[in-house]
């Protein structure tokens, strides 16, 4: 089977976002995400959304122009997000998105440093990591929740805790969403955009 492909647009340039989903051993789609140049050639491959094959690099791929927009048509651009996630993969890539979606994008690698980053600015929204070392995800959010100035502020889960009691888990902590990895960028941006509506 030929691996599929699709380019992203976004109105912010350079560097718009590819993505690639390939069969697998299991015959399951792998998805990559990496940004390429104006010839569509894939100049860096950012994170493989199922933690595993990365595309190669250099490698021209069949472009759609068609730009991923939420299922509302709405873009809540220039609103402010916060993504904590221990792994800078993860964080680049979310974040990478997320600007060329039109947001302004503030990381932190550690529940601590994102505390510490919200005492002095207001986030319209937050997305975190659950399984996080010395402070998890579930802590942050029942934290924030705790606070006049979050006790409203959309909280969206990215983990790769997938059971049906980690979700119900992540709202009674306080997440408006929980989200499992690998990320799909148009479910993450069709969430964003709803809960910032």
């Amino acid at each position: 089977m030929e691996a599929l492909a699709r380019r992203i647009i976004w109105p912010i340039q350079p560097a718009p976002f590819w993505t690639m989903a390939e069969p697998s051993q299991a015959n399951k789609p792998l998805d990559t995400i990496g940004i390429s140049n104006d010839a569509g050639v894939a100049i860096k491959t950012l994170a493989a959304l199922n933690h595993g094959a990365l595309a190669k690099p250099n490698a021209k791929r069949s472009f759609s122009k068609q730009p991923m927009r939420s299922r509302r048509g709405t873009r809540a651009y220039g609103q402010s997000i916060l993504i904590v996630d221990d792994v800078a993969d993860v964080t680049e890539m979310i974040a990478l998105f997320l600007k060329h979606a039109g947001f302004k994008v503030t990381t932190a690698n550690s529940a601590d440093s994102a505390l510490r980053l919200t005492a002095d600015t207001h986030f319209d929204l937050i997305i975190s990591d659950i399984g996080m070392p010395e402070m998890n995800g579930y802590e942050l959010a029942e934290s924030l929740r705790s606070r006049d100035d979050y006790s409203h502020t959309p909280l969206i889960a990215v983990t790769g805790y997938t059971e049906y009691d980690d979700r119900g888990r992540s709202l009674r902590a306080g997440f408006n969403a929980h989200l499992t990895k690998p990320i799909n960028p148009s479910r993450l941006l069709e969430i964003v955009s709803e809960l910032l509506d």
